[in-house]
């Protein structure tokens, strides 16, 4: 249970085991577990029944929803995005009557900023999503996804691309395009393999709104 002291909130219900790092701000709810070397960032919040396993880290602002278990080897950079019931693993060729523990066997799953995975979807584990990467619901993704692209099915697929506000970008015939709620500008690489932003830096602000500050 957490100190009443504290700078953050934990449901009575949640174990928070000695050795945790959770940032200010942060908010666990029901029946969450944290093991001993979990961190969190701050004001991040988990959902009911969240399990955050030794060696998983949250940046900043990250949100897990209900019945999500991080295990080792799941690293999330800030204003990520779990929904409910994501599936995630750390090794490819488990078998009950075989041990494959540790880190010599785990295979990391790195989310990058922004990143957002919707409700049921599965998580191979090796993969690597790039910032403001979008899964859709019921997705298994199997493979790397680029910064912005939008994927779904079974396996994962590109469909398209979104903004880092989560506007759908449609490319004019020099490659750039604007997103729709907030007009901030990108640009489709000569490949059509890749997106950048028009701009130095992209953040989000106190408020949950995403600004892109032009360089």
């Amino acid at each position: 249970m957490a100190d009443p002291a504290a700078d953050f909130y934990a449901h009575p219900t949640a174990v928070l085991d000695a050795g945790c790092r959770v940032g200010a701000g942060s908010r666990i709810w029901h029946f969450c577990h944290l093991a001993a070397g979990a961190v969190l960032g701050e004001n991040c919040s988990l959902g009911q029944n969240v399990f955050v396993a030794d060696g998983v880290t949250l940046g900043r602002n990250v949100k897990v929803q209900n019945n999500v278990s991080l295990y080792e080897g799941v690293v999330c950079e800030d204003d990520v995005f779990v929904g409910p019931s994501v599936v995630f693993t750390n090794v490819k060729n488990p078998r009950a009557a075989v041990s494959r523990r540790g880190a010599s066997y785990y295979q990391p799953t790195y989310l990058e900023q922004g990143v957002s995975i919707g409700a049921n979807a599965t998580l191979v584990c090796g993969v690597r999503l790039g910032r403001y990467a979008f899964v859709g619901a019921g997705s298994v993704v199997t493979r790397n996804v680029p910064a912005f692209a939008l994927v779904y099915g079974t396996p994962a697929r590109q469909h398209g691309w979104l903004s880092a506000h989560g506007g759908k970008l449609t490319f004019d015939a020099a490659g750039q395009a604007s997103c729709p709620e907030t007009g901030e500008a990108y640009q489709l690489s000569l490949d059509k393999q890749s997106v950048s932003v028009m701009s130095e830096s992209c953040v989000t602000t106190p408020s949950g709104a995403v600004s892109i500050h032009n360089s």
